[in-house]
Order: C-alpha cells, then structure tokens, then sequence
C-alpha cells in the first residue's frame, strides 16, 4: 500500500467541524462519556455508590452528553452557512459523494459514532429504566416528602414488592403516563408547591383491580379466618381485653365461591357502583347494585340524607374496587393506640407499668411541628410522670420504662410525621370501622332501596365473635355459634346506634 493510499484513507473531520461551538461540544461530550463509563465501572464491578450515584450516571450526565453532542452539529451547521457566505453555493439538499475524501471522511466519522453512541444509549437507557423502578428511586431521592410513604412501606405486607407494581402496573402506557406524572412531582419539588400531607385518594391513579388482581384474582380468595385482637384499657391496671372473631372474608365453605362473605363485593358476576360526595369517599349518600348475569338492578339511597337527582345525574359514578375499602394496603399510618396494643401485647410496653397506656396516649393530644419535639415530649413526659406519681415504679421499674420509651419513640417516628403533617387520621383507612368509618359508609341501615330493601350494619355480616372479654373472665361461644358484641366499658347500647369512629379517634382502646 502506498502512502498517497495510506493518505487518501486516513480519515479527517470536515472543515464545517473546525470551530470553537463544535469544540466545545465534543469535549464536553468526551469528558462526560469518561465520566459515565468510569461511574458505570465503580457501581459494577466494586459494587459501590448508591442512590445519588444512579442519578448522576444513569440521568444527569447522559443530558449533559446529549447536550454536548448537539453542539457538534449547531456549530457544523453556523460554520457552513458562514462559508456559504464566503462563497457561491448552489442551495438545495445536501449531496453525499463517497468519491469525496472530504464527504466520505464525515460519513465514517457520523456512522462509527451514531453506532457507539446507539451502542451506548442502549445499556444506559436500560439502566436508567431498572434505575427509576427501584424502591430507593421512588422512596428515597426526594428526602421528607416521600419519607412517610416510604417509612409506612417497608413495614407493610408488600414490602417485598416494588413501588411500581402498584403504582404503575404493567404496560409500556402506564409507565410513559407514570414519567409524565413524575415531571409534575419534580417541578412541585423545586418549587415547594407540594402539599402537606399529600393528597390521597391519588384522583390518576391506575384502576386498583388491574394492578391488584395481578397477585389477588376474585377465583383465589380464602373462604374464613380467626383473628385475635387485644386491646389494653386506659386504666390503671391497663386491663387487656381480648376479642376473638371469625373473619367472614368468603363462604362458610370454599367450594361455594363468592357467594357470601366481604370479598363478595368483588365477585365478577357483581358490580357494585356508588357516589361519594366528598373527596375522601367517605360521605356515600347513593349505591348502586348490578347483577352482571341477571341484569337485575337495585339502586340504595341514604334515607337520612337523601341526594338530589340532579346531583346524581352531575357528579361522576364511581366502580367500587380494591382500594374502595383497602385504602391503605402499603401506605397505612397506625393510631396510638394501635401501635400501643401491639406493643403491649408483645412485651416491649409493660403492662405492669400502672397507667401506661393513658399517659401515652395523651402524648398524642399535641400538634408536633417538629420530629425532635415529638421524641422529647415523649421522654420527658414518661419520665416525669412516673418520677413523680409513682416514684416507687420508677425506680423498681426503670429498665421497663427505658425500654417503653424507646419503643414508644420508635413506633410514633413510624406512623407520625410532623414535616409532611402526616400522622394516622390524615389519610382515611378503610379497613374495618373503628377509627374512620369504613364499612358504615354503606352498611348503616339507612340506606334503603324502593322495595324497602335494607344495607345492613349487622355485625355477623363480616365476623363472628368466638369469645371476648379479660383473661381469666372470656366469654365463649358454643361450637357454630357467636356472641352479640359487649363493650369493653359499659355504655349500654349506645354502639348500636352510632359508629365505633365517633368516640374511637385513635387516641383511645
């Protein structure tokens, strides 16, 4: 070969790339592909880095690129018009001659680079896509704002689970959607127009039974279940009180489906549709039955507060899913005296300590601005009332009330959350009726269809009770029988007639 060959091969960028802007864009361009490629090697092979490191090399540094690369071009292109300036130039599209040293120089310079940076581009965006989906992404970059969400999380039952499952679901719509979202939450971010607490219900969130039904299919449903609740009163003696009950959450026998039980709201032969007037979807004044196989329809109204039809006919009819009474599958904030009872039920509380529960639940009365005031109020409180009212217990029993305080700060810092005004009565939890609504919502005997049919509030709709009351004086049940419910203090029949979240706010048993 010789040298004029060995010349007319050598490759050459095109006189247009001779300026300062296509300069300036390459080596901001290379520096930062170093950058990429040297970060990408440190979270690969030495495992180290975390969040802020996927940012910077899998979002940040690639828009960097990409803007440097863009300058290549702008400059090739103002480098040209200034020539076609200089000289007379024929103007038309641009012509490629392969025959050209000059054109063929630039199309192999374009098709080498177009492929590395395709090249490139592939194993970035994959791992900016996994980068985005994990867990830390979505809990943890954004600091406080998204610091209750993330608490509650990862105590939860899908805490295993990856926030998208839920949050977008399969399919590639619903993860574009989900981004476009994501740029509204960012700008909120840097503007500090987000609100405190964030808003929930979600109003764009993804229909719950699509994402739901991926793990929970209406055909897979349990037919019974016990369950064991204690409960500690706010006495002296922090008397316990246990109740135990027979979940109906389907049939009496498996075999007969979703005929009956709680889960028959989402049988697939029913549809179930209703009208909140509220945001919260807590006020349900109209519902609507549908026999998806029969066609029969009956519509129920709340007789003690009828709703105009013209509102009916104005306002949006909502489907009941999942999270119409799974408000809080992943997300949910425990009530002190939630926490409290479990706590106590398992040792880390000392019932023995006379009057725990009540002074630890008047902790609670106050309005925290601060994470820090919380945890103090909560040491020096316990501390100076034991110090004080019963100086015995705090010194007999010091390493038990060390211990309730730490335990009591650990659970408050889990479920109540000053900065973004988070705390357990902030975001409605459908689940049962005690400290919100819930299944009174519907089930209160004043919703009345035009035959006269009745939405009833009966307990043995839900649950059975097998026994009840103190250990020592429980009450049972016979064998396929249940017990009319008994208050753990007296109030005579007033729980008949009212609903349980109308004394039971969270800072009672």
């Amino acid at each position: 070969m010789t040298a004029f060959t060995k010349q007319k091969m050598k490759l050459r960028l095109p006189d247009s790339a001779q300026n300062w802007i296509s300069l300036v864009g390459a080596t901001i361009a290379l520096i930062t592909l170093f950058l990429i490629l040297f970060l990408f090697v440190i979270s690969l092979l030495l495992g180290q880095g975390g969040l802020y490191l996927g940012l910077v090399t899998y979002i940040l540094l690639p828009a960097v690129l990409i803007f440097g690369l863009l300058l290549i071009p702008i400059g090739m292109l103002i480098r040209t018009v200034q020539m076609r300036g200089k000289e007379k130039v024929k103007s038309g599209w641009p012509v490629i001659n392969l025959g050209d040293p000059k054109h063929r120089n630039a199309f192999f310079i374009f098709l080498i680079g177009t492929v590395f940076f395709l090249f490139l581009s592939a194993i970035g965006n994959y791992e900016a896509f996994h980068y985005t989906e994990t867990v830390q992404f979505c809990g943890t970059l954004c600091h406080q704002i998204m610091q209750p969400e993330y608490t509650a999380y990862q105590h939860s039952p899908h805490a295993k689970l990856l926030c998208v499952s839920c949050h977008v679901g399969p399919g590639a719509s619903w993860y574009v959607r989900s981004k476009l979202s994501g740029l509204h939450q960012v700008y909120a971010t840097l503007t500090n127009s987000y609100p405190k607490p964030i808003e929930t219900p979600i109003k764009n969130l993804r229909p719950a039974r699509v994402v739901c039904e991926q793990c929970h299919w209406p055909q897979k449903f349990y037919s019974r279940t016990l369950r064991l609740e204690t409960h500690y009163l706010p006495d002296k003696n922090n008397t316990r009180w246990d109740i135990r009950l027979i979940m109906k959450i389907g049939p009496q026998h498996k075999a007969h489906g979703l005929r009956t039980g709680i889960h028959w709201h989402i049988n697939p032969n029913v549809k179930i549709e209703y009208l909140a007037v509220d945001k919260k979807r807590t006020d349900i004044p109209w519902v609507r039955y549908i026999n998806l196989k029969t066609g029969d329809t009956l519509i129920f109204k709340n007789s003690e507060e009828p709703i105009p039809p013209q509102k009916i006919d104005a306002s949006a009819i909502r489907t009941m899913d999942c999270i119409d009474c799974h408000t809080r599958p992943s997300h949910d904030y425990q009530a002190p005296s939630y926490f409290l009872n479990t706590a106590m039920a398992n040792g880390r509380v000392s019932p023995d300590l006379p009057d725990i529960k009540s002074v630890a639940l008047s902790i609670f009365d106050a309005d925290f601005t601060t994470k820090d005031s919380m945890l103090q109020a909560i040491q020096t409180k316990l501390t100076r009332y034991y110090s004080k009212k019963c100086p015995t217990i705090f010194e007999s029993k010091k390493s038990q009330l060390d211990t309730a305080i730490q335990t009591i700060q650990e659970l408050s810092s889990r479920n109540i959350f000053p900065y973004m005004k988070v705390r357990w009565d902030t975001h409605v939890n459908n689940i049962g009726h005690l400290e919100f609504k819930g299944c009174f919502r519907c089930h209160d005997n004043s919703h009345i269809s035009r035959d006269g049919q009745v939405i009833s509030r009966k307990c043995d709709l839900c649950h059975l009770i097998n026994s009840q009351g103190s250990p020592g004086k429980m009450e049972t049940a016979p064998a396929f029988q249940s017990l009319e419910f008994r208050h753990p203090v007296d109030i005579d029949k007033a729980w008949k007639n009212m609903a349980c979240s109308e004394c039971h706010t969270g800072l009672n048993p």
